[in-house]
């Protein structure tokens, strides 16, 4: 009998942030945290000014409101247009004729980064379930998900009708075969009436105006799931599920029964194993199942992977071992820059192999990986020095950038966990604590991090909800480091406590 492949989301809200997590059979694939509300710009789209031009560089530099002036390239093409199979007609956007003092609208395609602004675009696209509508780039597209032929060239036809000009297209998503023409023609008319909306705003916005918002973290992950393919959807937080729940009965897309709200005691990322995976990919070393391990390390300019055999010694000759390891470690890597949501330059130091017909087998077999990924990589043919090379695009923040922060001890050399899940950790042994059966929780923790949790409220919630018949001590401690913390349990109702504990209100 053949074995059910599981594809579960988990989606959990607390703490001020939104937590969304992918797995597939047990294998923790995709994980993301957006604080609340949301902060990430990628996707907004903004009244912006052009502020100077650069001609060397072939930018354009714009104010958008931001921090920090966003960047717009001269030569402004679709790049998305190489992620679907479609016809690119000739550009109506052209910015090249864009002078210094110009208003224009834009989108941004990539957040701030270190010192550079996000990155944007004149080419708008609104994101449906079923399509992307494109108001000013003539381009009609289709998802190479879809393969058989004869639902392509019906779902172009159709896209090809809901063009009101040759100047606007659309791009077909995976999920639009499941879908009636009525319902794709409802999603368009939809789209462009959010793209009109924008434009009309526009019009009296001052320079620096959000246009227009993409969605949340968990709508977007419902907006891009699969029904069909879907094994379960949980929800640990019961404002959420309700949402979800409604947005479902109004698809219908995924039966109601995927959709499962989390009902334990104890902390749903926790319960399911969740966490401790997403605290591992913050250390540099991965362990492969054969023996081996990679090692991951982050540059300004780019990352960088070794492969290392470590207790893998194989059954047969030096180059077929390492042939066994190298194809073992082009898959892992391929989960682990889609799970840390890696992006830029990758390059990759795999162990030596004389066999050019092993290198070309190892490099296929990265790209086959790399495929399953709906961010556009692109990879290199492997040099002789078995050193390889790709790019994905960057989509949002990487992993570790919200996971840790530089250590204030050694300067910045070294990372420590962000703050924020330090106190995730805290709350999921609180949540130990009550499920066990104590109606009091003593947590010993750093002072800076209690002020955290304290002034943030970001107990508030659940200290009003599921813990008010319990009581929760803070005994702050100079020495602590930020990372450090215990949590012990009382089931008397008098207990000593020291004078500086604080009770959780």
């Amino acid at each position: 009998m053949k074995q059910e492949f599981k594809k579960e989301w988990f989606l959990d809200r607390y703490c001020g942030r939104q937590f969304a997590a992918f797995v597939e059979n047990g294998k923790l694939t995709e994980f993301f945290s957006e604080q609340e509300p949301r902060t990430n710009c990628v996707g907004n789209i903004y009244k912006g000014k052009v502020v100077n031009i650069v001609p060397g560089m072939h930018a354009a530099f714009i104010n958008c409101g931001m921090k920090r002036n966003c960047y717009l390239a001269l030569e402004d093409d679709f790049d998305n247009c190489s992620k679907y199979d479609g016809t690119m007609a000739e550009m109506n956007t052209k910015t090249s004729s864009i002078q210094g003092g110009d208003e224009i609208i834009v989108q941004v395609v990539q957040a701030a980064r270190g010192n550079k602004g996000a990155k944007v675009t004149t080419h708008l696209s609104f994101v449906g379930k079923q399509l992307i509508y494109l108001p000013n780039t003539s381009f009609i597209g289709i998802s190479r998900k879809i393969t058989n032929e004869t639902t392509r060239e019906q779902l172009l036809a159709v896209a090809e009708t809901m063009r009101d000009s040759m100047d606007e297209g659309f791009i077909v998503r995976t999920q639009a075969p499941f879908s009636t023409e009525e319902q794709l023609n409802l999603e368009a008319d939809y789209l462009k009436k959010l793209s009109k909306e924008t434009f009309k705003l526009a019009e009296n916005a001052a320079v620096g105006s959000l246009l227009y918002e993409d969605e949340d973290l968990p709508h977007r992950v419902l907006r891009d799931v699969y029904g069909e393919d879907l094994t379960a959807l949980h929800v640990g937080d019961r404002e959420l599920y309700e949402r979800l729940l409604a947005l479902i009965k109004l698809r219908k897309d995924i039966p109601e029964k995927k959709l499962l709200f989390y009902t334990g005691n104890r902390a749903m990322l926790t319960e399911y194993g969740i966490m401790p995976l997403v605290y591992a990919t913050a250390t540099p070393k991965v362990p492969l199942e054969n023996g081996g391990s990679l090692v991951i390390e982050h540059t300004e300019a780019m990352t960088v992977v070794d492969v290392n055999t470590g207790s893998f010694i194989g059954e047969n000759n030096h180059e077929e071992t390492v042939f066994a390891m190298n194809l073992e470690a082009a898959r892992e890597i391929a989960r682990q820059v889609r799970l840390r949501n890696i992006g830029g330059i990758v390059v990759v130091d795999f162990i030596d192999m004389t066999d050019e017909a092993h290198r070309e087998a190892v490099t296929e077999e990265l790209k086959k990986h790399l495929a399953l990924d709906t961010t556009k990589t692109n990879v290199l043919p492997m040099s002789e020095l078995c050193i390889s090379q790709f790019t994905r695009k960057r989509v949002g923040n990487e992993m570790h950038s919200y996971l840790v922060k530089p250590c204030s001890c050694c300067g910045g050399v070294g990372h420590v966990p962000e703050d924020i899940f330090v106190i995730t950790r805290i709350r999921a042994a609180i949540l130990d604590c009550f499920a066990e059966g104590y109606t009091s929780a003593v947590i010993d923790l750093n002072g800076s991090v209690m002020e955290k949790i304290l002034s943030e409220g970001l107990f508030s919630v659940e200290a009003k909800s599921r813990w008010q018949n319990n009581r929760i001590y803070f005994i702050p401690h100079k020495t602590y480091k930020e990372e450090c913390f215990t949590v012990r349990g009382e089931k008397e109702k008098d207990f000593p406590l020291p004078d500086n504990a604080q009770l959780l209100q």
